[in-house]
């Protein structure tokens, strides 16, 4: 063995299932394979003379932190020895199909050796020690005096407990108020609220004073004043005398801080969201979940870095123009409300951002792309395990893509209490499965797998997901490909789950796989994948009809059309286009990703959506939808514009006062300059050269 090497430990569990290794060897795994029974126990020794090559692939992930453990103890000859895991157990041996995932098996040892992908641009987080507990008395005043110490503690107090005393010893801020408003994130939440209660904590002295002297007994130890019981005697207002802590008649009631970390004890949470912001904890009034509350907003005291989970290209962007909104699929769709609009495109907050994916998944054009991992990274995993398939002798290869905790966690679990996973279904995991959109869906399918599946464990809302694969489904069946390809798995347990993939029967696939690596851009790679999908197809057709959503499509033009070139100042992707040597509309259809900005910002209705996929060449060129001869100046001949538009403006402007003589009428036929001269030689009004003096 030498220094350098990458080595493969493998190990079949205490021969709890089936590793052929002459049969991994024969499939053109390049490395040498190293069989073990006990990896972890009696052949402990194995793995530690391994480290000396510099980098051990280890196909076991139940013992990963033993492995790291003894790496970590072990001098070896190269300093920077690496460990990297993979899991064959669950993921292939572990099945009622255990003696046949060979092919399986070398698709997963593949991708292991793969290179590690470019490390994705991070964000810097820092938080301190400022919390504000916010919610009833008697539970942020109960957690602040356990927390003071931990903890740069502020209390809000939103609603009034009369027996709920304040500390005697003033050690943090507290105060009250309603309209509670939070934004922000981790290190920098800001909060809002409204000083409704008439007596203002911070000025407040705690003599009691004002208890003691209202006759009502309105105001309670919590200081706050009951309305309900309040006569307006203002008794406590004399008792407080000069240091004016209660004021009835308040107007400047808006408050607001900045905090690192914000712990709601509200009975419902102030942030009303799917994915809530890291730092900001909302366990409502279960004492143990504000415990664990607690704890776990202790994690998040330091600095911290976290991967920009999605990249942003503003220029592509399908939003608005114009004042005119188009596409909002990714404001609509963010669990986390980290996207906003921002004018003519959206605003991605990184710091809210969860890296779920949904937007990306979304997104026509691509001006949203998923960084976790990169579409181009993780297209290179699906051609290296579809390409090793294949070549160790398997058949109807079908991709799981699934979250690397709640996915995982469900396979695994099949794999312990069922039949596991079928041999021809070959896990990929991922950030999230709420990233996996159209292009990777029939990425996969022209790459050579007969389907893909997505487990939608962990995932908040499904739907998204549903509509990519019925996009991609009716556009597989369009072309003939019989069969069942895309699923989504929403199983809410192993046996769900279990029976989606055995009952499942496979898919006509592509006859060639495809060799092109999956694109950047989305849209590069939907073409790649559209085009080599119809080149093979049962049945190819020239067009396949698609329903609303589908981020295909042409427009139609109707007679209202002035060829006022709205449509084109808006169109975000070059689709429309006026052209320069006659008065024409063109459109490009390839480039249409129906995000209907131009039907909105067309001021005669004119033009109207029609989702469908197009394999036509006329798909990549100019096609023109209206043209119309060019108006001229009757005066001087000069062009003035379509002569629609000059028509519609004529009979918009006939029925002004400017314009009720048929002179009148007649200069809206002239261009601008004409009509000055007109109007100096024909009417009546005093000139500048007749005044005198």
């Amino acid at each position: 063995m030498q220094t350098g090497e990458k080595q493969i430990r493998l190990c079949d569990c205490n021969r709890s299932f089936t590793i052929d290794e002459k049969a991994l060897a024969a499939s053109g795994i390049a490395r040498p394979l190293t069989l073990h029974h006990e990896l972890c126990r009696g052949e402990l020794g194995a793995f530690e003379s391994a480290l000396g090559c510099g980098h051990v692939l280890v196909g076991c992930t139940q013992e990963a932190a033993l492995f790291s453990e003894v790496a970590a103890e072990v001098p070896v000859p190269v300093p920077a020895a690496r460990i990297d895991f993979f899991n064959l157990r669950e993921s292939a041996g572990w099945s009622a199909e255990g003696r046949g995932a060979t092919p399986k098996m070398a698709a997963l040892i593949a991708a292991a050796m793969l290179p590690e992908p470019e490390p994705v641009a991070g964000v810097a987080l820092s938080a301190g020690r400022n919390l504000l507990i916010v919610g009833e008395a008697g539970a942020t005043l109960g957690w602040a005096e356990r927390l003071a110490e931990r903890f740069d503690v502020s209390v809000l107090i939103t609603g009034a407990t009369r027996d709920d005393e304040l500390p005697v010893e003033r050690r943090y801020p507290v105060w009250s108020g309603s309209a509670v408003r939070v934004g922000g994130h981790l290190g920098a939440f800001d909060v809002e609220w409204a000083q409704t209660n008439p007596i203002d904590l911070e000025l407040c002295v705690r003599c009691n004073a004002c208890i003691r002297a209202c006759p009502e007994g309105a105001i309670g130890w919590d200081y706050q004043v009951d309305a309900a019981r309040c006569a307006s005697h203002r008794a406590c207002v004399t008792a407080c005398g000069a240091v004016g802590a209660i004021d009835f008649a308040r107007r400047e009631v808006a408050r607001e801080g900045r905090f690192d970390l914000v712990l709601d004890l509200s009975a419902e949470p102030l942030l009303k969201r799917v994915e809530l912001p890291q730092g900001y904890a909302a366990p409502g009034r279960d004492p143990l979940d504000q415990a664990l509350a607690v704890q776990a907003l202790g994690d998040f005291v330091g600095e911290f870095e976290k991967p920009r989970y999605v990249a942003f290209e503003a220029k592509l962007c399908a939003h608005s123009r114009a004042r005119k909104t188009g596409c909002t699929n990714c404001i609509e769709a963010c669990s986390a409300e980290a996207i906003s609009s921002a004018g003519d495109v959206v605003r991605v907050d990184p710091y809210l951002c969860q890296g779920c994916g949904t937007c990306s998944t979304v997104c026509p054009t691509g001006a949203l792309a998923s960084q976790y991992p990169r579409v181009e990274d993780l297209g290179v995993r699906i051609k290296t395990v579809l390409t090793r398939y294949a070549e160790a002798g398997g058949e109807a290869p079908c991709l799981l893509f699934h979250s690397v905790e709640a996915g995982r966690a469900l396979i695994e679990r099949l794999a312990r209490r069922g039949k596991g996973l079928p041999a021809r279904v070959i896990p990929l995991d991922v950030w999230s499965a709420d990233a996996i959109g159209l292009d990777l869906m029939l990425g996969g399918i022209a790459l050579g797998a007969c389907q893909v599946a997505v487990l939608a464990t962990g995932t908040h809302d499904v739907t998204p997901l549903r509509a990519q694969a019925a996009h991609a489904q009716a556009i597989l069946s369009g072309l003939g490909y019989a069969g069942e390809h895309l699923r989504v798995l929403d199983a809410p347990d192993w046996t769900g789950l279990e029976t989606a993939l055995w009952e499942w029967a496979p898919a006509v696939a592509v006859s060639r796989p495809a060799t092109f690596r999956l694109a950047p851009r989305k849209r590069d790679t939907l073409d790649l994948a559209l085009r080599h999908l119809h080149a093979l197809a049962p049945s190819p057709v020239s067009e396949i009809p698609m329903k609303t959503g589908a981020p295909f499509g042409t427009l139609t033009v109707s007679s209202a059309c002035t060829l006022c070139m709205s449509c084109v100042g808006v169109c975000p992707t070059g689709a429309l286009s006026a052209a320069t040597d006659a008065m024409r509309l063109g459109f490009i259809e390839k480039s249409c990703v129906q995000c209907g900005l131009c039907a909105n910002s067309c001021p005669e209705g004119a033009i109207a959506l029609t989702p469908r996929v197009l394999f036509d060449e006329t798909l990549r060129r100019t096609v023109p939808l209206k043209e119309a001869e060019l108006f001229h100046c009757v005066r001087c001949g000069t062009a003035m514009g379509a002569k629609p538009l000059i028509d519609a403006m004529v009979v918009r402007l006939s029925g002004h006062s400017m314009f009720v003589t048929e002179a009148q009428r007649r200069r809206l036929h002239m261009c601008a300059d004409c009509r000055i001269v007109d109007l100096m030689e024909n009417e009546n009004g005093l000139k500048a050269w007749d005044m005198t003096a």
